[in-house]
């Protein structure tokens, strides 16, 4: 490919890029760990708009119920080294007006060791745990040329289409962080993501708090967690065929399985 036909600020963009992973900074990757808090907020009319097997009467109806409250704000955390990281539900309450409630959590535990290049996750869906035990397979991103501030960091924007969930996924990377952790089940860019964004603020998840610390045993996963070990290929089919059920007898597929 010509060089030529790359814009001045992309060519800006890798060269710092480049910079980032090529030049020495031992010390500062090994003192690149601690706790990401993040802050998650969900849209119920945007997720329910992008049903396209419901009429737009239900959809309507639906939304209509939620009125002002159509929006769920939750922290999540994220604990992270330069081989390791885990990513979980926050105890700590997002909104004003949920403190004191201790609803009970459905298990959630991602973890990523990048340097066995394994997973080892807990999920609940519809009631059932899942462990997936994998090797660590990312998302296929294509990186754009779009920068902008995301927790006192420049971030660049990639995406990446969800083919199952049928989502527009938008992620904000970190140039000064290199490390490929990120939220949920997201990872795989070169630098660590601190944002988010499904299907146009159906959902958003970005980083509100940056805690560099030494995390050493928060990088693990409790073990006490029960539940059904299962490779990713087979815990996707599962995530595929609850969306069928749920489009068949015209029902939101997220009740009882994450967004």
């Amino acid at each position: 490919m010509n060089p030529r036909s790359f814009s001045p600020l992309f060519l800006f963009l890798f060269f710092l890029l480049f910079l980032a992973f090529m030049a020495p900074q031992h010390g500062y990757a090994q003192a690149m760990e601690g706790k990401i808090r993040y802050l998650k907020v969900q849209n119920w009319t945007k997720q329910m708009s992008a049903l396209d097997y419901m009429s737009e009467q239900q959809r309507q109806k639906m939304s209509y119920m939620w009125g002002n409250d159509s929006e769920w704000k939750t922290y999540t955390e994220l604990y992270f080294s330069p081989t390791r990281s885990k990513y979980l539900d926050s105890d700590e309450k997002a909104e004003a007006n949920m403190e004191g409630y201790n609803g009970r959590k459905d298990v959630y535990f991602i973890q990523r060791n990048f340097e066995q290049n394994s997973i080892h996750d807990a999920i609940q869906l519809l009631g059932k745990t899942y462990i997936v035990e994998d090797s660590l397979q990312c998302q296929s991103w294509k990186i754009k040329n779009d920068m902008k501030e995301v927790a006192g960091h420049i971030c660049m924007n990639a995406f990446w289409r969800d083919t199952i969930k049928q989502q527009d996924i938008t992620a904000w990377f970190a140039l000064d962080m290199p490390n490929s952790a990120g939220p949920e089940r997201f990872c795989g860019l070169p630098g660590m993501i601190l944002e988010i964004d499904i299907n146009d603020g159906a959902m958003n998840i970005s980083a509100d708090k940056i805690e560099l610390m030494p995390v050493g045993e928060k990088l693990e996963l409790p073990k006490k967690i029960k539940g059904k070990k299962i490779k990713e290929v087979d815990f996707q089919n599962v995530i595929a065929t609850q969306i069928e059920d749920k489009r068949k007898t015209e029902q939101p597929w997220m009740w009882g399985m994450r967004y």
